[in-house]
């Protein structure tokens, strides 16, 4: 067999300043967005957003052209970066999961995660099914159209939570815990159902594609609880014996790329996969609260993450926006996304007898989608699922349930006493954060 040809230096040369170009500008961006007291993801996509067809295609459309040629090569480059990016982001994800917390929290954390699930799930598949037809990819599904809108609306985006908890000097306090733990069920349930959803969208919508994709899943939670952990263990136990922290980096990679690896080859996302790996590393003692990994979790937040990000603005189109319909469509959707989620965790967290001011607190932070609904719109995108409008639709239901979660907690949680326990708890909990 002969051997592939490498890059040739014009295509190399490109690829180089891409990654300059977006890195640096997510970079400058982020620390802007930062500044104006917005989650730095806001600015990191943006970055891309600026880059893309919304902006320097119009400014520029010869540089643009060069910078970005659609070549189905050259493209793929940058989606294999960005690919790495989030599997890598999502297994950090994952290593936030505490289990044992969300025992502790009992029913508490069941209630409030089942009504900020089914309520919001529901809505979007109901307005996803009454969307214009447009709105949808060429020869796309219905059905796994709608169903892509429900899972991008019921997700809520952990590692944005636990940020803003963090800077808000939240995660000691009783509805910190309690808004993390719910969440966590959340995010577990919504990657259990984009799994699903993307193998209806693959093999097509009927009874023995969806029961296929059911028992894999199965059989993946299975092998997980009953093989996985005691083989992540058993790889940790290997790793911790070095005293260079970097063969630990390096082991923690490799359990999140194979797991990854391992849910791609069983016709699922790698993301889901790599989520599961997170998870197990957490529940091996190598989780985010740990200070094991943080090296890992610097470098993927400072470098991967934000390439992620940006290359997911380059296909976000906002002149589309300029459409009536998708405008419409666009506050539709976000007005649908923001009261699901706060009507349903409000539900749930009266129904576990929390007050008002807890419900509405917990409605608050899990109604941020960030980085978990960046990934589902991608991977609708991706599919053939959604469209460029609808991709760019989900993108800011993402950005703008991020940016709202902040002033409304600090509203809510200035009405919530603050105890002696939690008072004692705050060293602990926020040194284990950091």
């Amino acid at each position: 067999m002969a051997p592939v040809a490498p890059l040739n230096a014009h295509q190399l040369l490109v690829f180089l300043l891409q990654i300059a170009l977006l890195l640096g500008s997510a970079l400058v961006l982020g620390r802007l967005a930062r500044w104006l007291g917005m989650p730095p993801i806001v600015g990191e996509l943006f970055a891309g957003v600026i880059m893309g067809p919304s902006l320097l295609t119009h400014v520029a459309p010869g540089f643009a052209a060069w910078l970005l040629p659609q070549r189905p090569d050259q493209q793929h480059l940058l989606d294999a970066l960005g690919q790495f990016g989030v599997i890598l982001l999502i297994g950090i994800t994952g290593m936030h999961i505490d289990l044992a917390m969300v025992k502790r929290q009992g029913m508490t954390a069941v209630r409030v995660s089942a009504g900020g699930l089914l309520v919001p799930l529901g809505a979007g598949v109901g307005i996803g099914l009454v969307l214009p037809a447009s709105l949808l990819a060429a020869d796309g599904d219905r059905t796994a159209f709608a169903w892509f809108i429900g899972v991008a609306m019921c997700v809520s985006a952990i590692p944005v939570i636990a940020k803003t908890l963090l800077e808000m000097r939240l995660l000691h306090r009783d509805i910190g815990q309690q808004i993390v733990n719910s969440a966590v069920v959340d995010d577990a349930i919504g990657w259990l159902l984009l799994s699903v959803v993307s193998a209806m969208a693959t093999t097509g919508v009927h009874a023995a594609g969806v029961a296929t994709s059911v028992v894999r899943l199965a059989g993946v939670v299975a092998f997980t609880i009953v093989l996985g952990r005691p083989l992540v263990n058993l790889i940790t136990r290997f790793a911790g014996r070095s005293e260079e922290t970097g063969v630990g980096m390096a082991a923690a990679v490799v359990v999140i790329f194979l797991c990854a690896a391992g849910t791609q080859a069983l016709g699922m996302e790698p993301v889901f996969g790599a989520f599961l790996a997170g998870v197990l590393l957490s529940s091996v003692g190598w989780g985010a609260g740990s200070g094991r990994l943080a090296s890992l979790r610097t470098f993927v937040m400072a470098v991967p993450a934000p390439l992620y990000f940006a290359t997911a603005g380059l296909r976000t189109d906002l002149t589309a926006l300029a459409r009536p319909t998708v405008a419409v469509a666009a506050v539709a959707v976000l007005l649908v996304a923001v009261v699901g989620k706060f009507v349903g965790a409000y539900a749930g967290a009266r129904a576990s007898r929390l007050g008002h001011w807890e419900a509405l607190s917990l409605g608050a932070g899990m109604n941020a989608r960030g980085v978990i609904g960046l990934v589902i719109a991608m991977v609708g995108l991706r599919l053939g699922v959604l469209s460029t409008a609808m991709y760019t639709i989900v993108v800011l239901m993402a950005i703008v349930t991020s940016v709202m979660a902040p002033p409304i907690l600090r509203y809510t949680v200035r009405r919530i006493e603050v105890t002696s326990e939690e008072q004692h708890r705050e060293q602990v909990l926020l040194g284990g954060y950091r």
